[in-house]
């Protein structure tokens, strides 16, 4: 009886879990960043035009926000968004689903936290820690597989009820847990120790060197960091569930 409560507790832990994960994998919204230094423009579609002579130039759509005065971002593992808001506006509340504007534009940035290349390569405003912001993308995509693959030895050792099963998927969510949580620590010591203003402004930076920025930890790393615990102790507690139902053979 007590073993079949602490593997329900622990299966609704790690449910729960593993949903925070996928959640902070999905949505865009690590980091939330607001600043006053104007309007945005992003190349957006670049097109080949041949003209009478037969000779190809090349045609690029820039999309520029048009400032009110705010520029609020928003960003995570597959979009990088901006749009403006007004001054009184809060950055978190301002991106929040319910929210959207109209005038709202993203690129892709499945990168992230690398910056994004919107002109040369590599681009001026690159800082020393690319590289390593780079293991960001890499513990994040090795955490989800780690998640995932504990979920399905679990399932797979209900029916038999396997110890060796429960050991494992056990294992592999405690690994998840603390690939996410080596995760957030990276992203936390890049928050704090990078010059993360020169990141959110780029080329813009150049012009706005009084520029006001406000920085936010968002939604997205909030999540995360609620599913760590769960995932850990629900790793925990299947593991001692193997080791007791191995212990009653």
């Amino acid at each position: 009886m007590r073993v079949g409560a602490a593997t329900l507790a622990a299966g609704i832990f790690g449910a729960v879990g593993t949903l925070c994960f996928f959640l902070a994998f999905g949505t865009d919204y690590w980091l939330v960043a607001s600043d006053d230094c104007g309007p945005y423009t992003w190349p957006t579609q670049t097109t080949l035009q041949k003209d009478a002579n037969g000779t190809e130039t090349q045609l690029v759509e820039v999309v520029t926000a048009s400032p009110p005065s705010l520029t609020l971002h928003h960003e995570g593992f597959f979009w990088r968004c901006v749009f403006q808001v007004e001054p009184t506006a809060h950055a978190v509340l301002a991106t929040l689903f319910t929210n959207q504007p109209e005038s709202k534009v993203c690129v892709h940035g499945y990168l992230f936290p690398l910056p994004v290349a919107l002109g040369q390569v590599p681009h001026p405003s690159y800082d020393a820690t690319a590289v390593f912001r780079g293991f960001w993308t890499v513990l994040i995509i090795l955490a989800l597989v780690a998640a995932l693959t504990g979920a399905f030895l679990l399932v797979c050792g209900v029916p038999f009820i396997s110890h060796k099963l429960y050991k494992l998927g056990g294992a592999f969510l405690i690994a998840a847990a603390c690939l996410f949580l080596f995760m957030l620590l990276l992203y936390v010591l890049w928050m704090e120790a990078v010059d993360v203003k020169r990141y959110v402004l780029q080329e813009r930076g150049e012009g706005c060197p009084q520029a006001q920025v406000s920085v936010l930890y968002g939604l997205s790393f909030m999540v995360a960091a609620a599913g760590v615990p769960l995932e850990l102790i629900a790793g925990l507690v299947f593991m001692l569930v193997g080791r007791a139902l191995h212990a009653s053979k």
